[in-house]
């Protein structure tokens, strides 16, 4: 998996992820505007410091940072200092105020957001031998599968602690120790501010009992076939994360965050047309993030560093 998305010719350093899955970014400018209005909180709640860090983590090609930059307005946007984070060579046309890194910067003083990252680091699958005892799924490029060894014991903790297999019968579970990791190295560049994971995920009374990965290629589902052809993703184990951030759906942060689905009042449309009309395409808009069949079924897991930050989208922990 690492080698298919990273490596080299990896899917993620040759293709843009726009040009094969819709995220909450590319659907609509009303997400980066509720993320500058995030940010814009969590700026104040830190006391307007100068200067003021967005992160932006797995940037893709750098559609979040940019948009972001341009909707805090001219005062706040003189103090941020914006990274994105992505090991994909720099685009063309990006905004030089944008600061394009493989890694995210130290002393993170601001909003970490995380959106779609995790459900693509890379990870491990298990399922039970002959004898019930867990074993790692093998897979070779072609996505053929086999039994492998035995899982370690650090894998075998996590696997015990939050999938619980069933005894007997067929499973498979997605070992996301990797995830943990990677999100608890990420909480550890934030000095003071918010850290926001975005994702599709579970949380152990719903875990998939044969798990979630699964590939996309130009918009389509398709097999998870591990040869650079296609994006590999599976759902985050939401719980496990380290760092005790709320989880909140995504439908209630963005409400939260100022977005209404509600219609405007049609009255509009006959003293104002033309405003009508750009209110109900952000009521449109508004309604494909919040939807909960849809984008709207993420979940943000917000996790403070630093009293200062703490509950700014409320949610349960």
């Amino acid at each position: 998996m690492e080698r298919a998305l990273y490596g080299p010719g990896g899917f993620f350093l040759r293709e843009s992820p726009a040009a094969h899955f819709r995220t909450s970014v590319h659907a609509s400018p009303l997400f980066a505007a509720a993320v500058a209005r995030l940010l814009l909180r969590v700026d104040d709640a830190l006391g307007r410091p100068g200067p003021l860090d967005f992160v932006d983590m797995a940037a893709g090609r750098g559609e979040l940072s940019a948009a972001v930059l341009a909707a805090v307005g001219p005062g706040p946007a003189a103090r941020l200092r914006v990274f994105a984070v992505e090991r994909a060579p720099r685009p063309g046309g990006l905004d030089p105020r944008v600061t394009w890194t493989a890694r995210p910067p130290a002393g993170v003083r601001g909003l970490l957001l995380a959106n779609e990252w995790l459900d693509n680091v890379p990870l491990d699958v298990a399922r039970a031998g002959r004898d019930g005892t867990p074993r790692y799924v093998l897979v070779r490029p072609d996505g053929g599968e086999r039994l492998g060894g035995r899982l370690d014991p650090r894998d075998e903790e996590w696997l015990s602690r939050w999938w619980q297999a069933p005894a007997g019968g067929a499973w498979r579970a997605e070992i996301g120790a990797s995830r943990d990791d990677a999100w608890g190295r990420a909480l550890g560049h934030v000095r003071e501010g918010l850290a926001v994971a975005v994702d599709y995920g579970h949380t152990a009374a719903a875990r998939p009992p044969y798990g979630t990965l699964t590939g996309y290629r130009a918009g389509r589902q398709v097999a998870p076939v591990p040869d650079g052809s296609c994006d590999l993703t599976a759902h985050v184990a939401l719980d496990s994360l380290p760092g005790g951030g709320a989880l909140v759906p995504q439908r209630d942060a963005l409400r939260a965050l100022g977005l209404s689905a509600a219609r405007p009042p049609l009255a509009l449309a006959t003293t104002d047309p033309a405003a009508y009309v750009r209110a109900l395409s952000a009521a449109s808009h508004a309604a494909e993030l919040t939807d909960p069949s849809g984008l709207g079924s993420f979940t943000w897991v917000a996790t403070p560093m630093g009293a200062a930050c703490a509950g700014l989208l409320g949610g349960s922990t």
